[in-house]
């Protein structure tokens, strides 16, 4: 676990895809592809030691940990 906070891309991509419920559409929004997003979220997820997303075939879903820190994180970019 890190001390610092995580870089803001992986943060965006992570509002993002919890928001739309989709890799591919946060890429769509973000203007990026749907790996990059991928990238961003797998290396979230190790930044904190925690899975934030179940992967399924039609989309994603937040686990616990990803509907917990949700609001924490969209309120970083709401300020």
């Amino acid at each position: 676990m890190h001390q610092r906070p995580p870089p803001t891309p992986m943060l965006q991509a992570f509002v993002c895809a919890a928001q739309t419920g989709s890799f591919a559409r946060a890429a769509t929004e973000l203007n990026l592809t749907a790996s990059a997003i991928s990238h961003q979220i797998s290396g979230l997820e190790e930044w904190w030691d925690v899975q934030l997303f179940e992967r399924h075939s039609r989309g994603v879903k937040l686990t616990a940990a990803g509907e917990a820190l949700l609001p924490v994180i969209h309120s970083f970019f709401t300020i």
